[in-house]
């Protein structure tokens, strides 16, 4: 006999339970339903691209991250790291046969070789969406809407969407004669709620190649504080002689205008949040759970008006976000709110007799045709067993049918919740089924 084989997975890819399984697809089937309900249609996109669609459109950093690979047609490969540069890749090469604006989401695994830590793993999946074809404000308020009706519709009550404008900050390094693109100023500024002003301070001068006064001014402009009129009006003053600083100015003046208009209460200027990646050109949000804030931005983005230039003469501006759905599934079993039965269908028949095993199979089908979900155990094994299996899975009801019940075409309907048991003619197993799935009260 060969020697068995170990089993365990790679660092930073998991298996995933059927608790947490079903956890992430109902945050999926939420988000999905939110997308909708703003407009966005579905697309897919291959998980492996040709490398150079995917290098030198992120960051140095995420070119280092690439699962690259020469596959056996000899084909230079990689892995995505993201969902925007395949978007940016689509839309070039799909652009007349779309319309514009064009509004997408995307579902989908993604590969970064990371280091792992809390809520990061090196492969994950992401739901994004996306509005293409437009450089209205008004699309970036969407972005902050959907994000904000996505946190509520998942049961969060404390969030915060924090948004900035890389054209300030631009601005501001014009003004220093500060070159840009500077991704190290970037990075830098988005470790400020880790590490604190002073290490930032000197990685802005020992990386970035700063003079120590430069520093000192970003670091003054990172951590405006007071309500939005008054940081606003101080970086106007503070960008006043950059036309680009200028207009990222107006943009968060009108984004925090409609924001309002729509409601949106959730979202926050922090003048801190950089993104760290190269392509954004405008708007940028990081959300926060305000119960939770260490772990992290739950969902990012922001606007890239640029990304698709290198595929296409064509100006296809666009604006979105990113929900990092692991990240948030972390975050959610964090705070206890992560339900530990699995049960993808809250009743149980179970098998009193393996000689009427067509019979159940009718029963547990009349039950489905009723709008049910329903698992039919296979075995006849004792009740207890089967009771402690419909625990462990976390269903709600079980239907139990012995000798006696099939003689008077009845049935029982025990709730496992209260151990309560319930005798009905099995006409009305459904009925009785749905009344406690419902809390409704009992039979008088």
């Amino acid at each position: 006999m060969a020697d068995r084989v170990r089993p365990r997975t790679l660092k930073g890819f998991r298996d995933l339970l059927p608790s947490a399984a079903v956890a992430r697809e109902h945050l999926v089937d939420v988000a999905r339903s939110v997308f909708r309900r703003y407009g966005f249609g579905p697309i897919e996109t291959p998980a492996l691209e040709y490398t150079d669609i995917l290098l030198g459109k992120g960051s140095d950093e995420a070119d280092r991250q690439l699962y690259r690979f020469e596959d056996a047609g000899g084909r230079d490969v990689a892995l995505r790291f993201d969902l925007t540069v395949p978007l940016a890749r689509y839309v070039a090469e799909h652009e007349h046969e779309l319309g514009m604006p064009f509004k997408r989401y995307h579902v989908g695994t993604v590969w970064r070789g990371e280091n792992t830590q809390r809520g990061r793993y090196r492969e994950f999946l992401q739901a994004d969406f996306d509005t293409i074809g437009t450089e209205s404000v008004v699309a970036d308020v969407e972005t902050a809407a959907v994000i904000d009706e996505l946190f509520s519709s998942l049961g969060f009550e404390r969030f915060t969407i924090k948004v900035n404008n890389r054209k300030v900050l631009n601005g501001l390094l014009e003004r220093l004669d500060v070159a840009r693109p500077s991704t190290t100023v970037l990075r830098a500024l988005d470790k400020l709620p880790k590490i604190g002003a002073q290490a930032v301070s000197a990685e802005l001068v020992d990386v970035a190649g700063l003079t120590a006064g430069q520093a000192a001014e970003i670091l003054t402009f990172a951590e405006m504080a007071g309500s939005t009129g008054d940081v606003l009006a101080g970086l106007e003053r503070l960008v006043a002689s950059s036309a680009t600083g200028r207009s990222g100015v107006d943009e968060l003046v009108r984004f925090f205008d409609g924001a309002a208009a729509g409601g949106v209460a959730s979202v926050e200027l922090d003048v801190a949040i950089a993104r760290g990646l190269d392509y954004y050109t405008g708007t940028v949000f990081e959300t926060y759970l305000d119960d939770l804030p260490d772990i992290g931005s739950c969902c990012s983005g922001g606007r890239y008006d640029d990304l698709a230039g290198v595929y296409t003469k064509s100006r296809l501006p666009g604006v979105g976000a990113s929900l990092g759905v692991d990240r948030l599934l972390a975050a959610i079993a964090e705070l206890g709110l992560l339900d530990s039965a699995a049960a993808v269908s809250p009743v149980l028949v179970a098998m009193f007799d393996a000689d009427r095993g067509s019979d159940h199979i009718a029963v547990a089908a009349e039950l489905r045709r009723a709008g049910l979900s329903v698992e039919l155990y296979p075995d006849a094994r004792k009740l207890s067993a089967q009771l402690r299996y419909a625990d462990q899975r976390g269903h709600r009801v079980a239907v139990i049918i012995g000798p006696d019940e099939w003689e008077t075409a009845t049935g029982q309907v025990k709730d496992l919740v209260t151990g309560a048991s319930t005798r009905v003619a099995r006409a009305a197993l459904a009925g009785e089924c749905l009344r406690i799935l419902s809390g409704g009260p009992a039979p008088t």
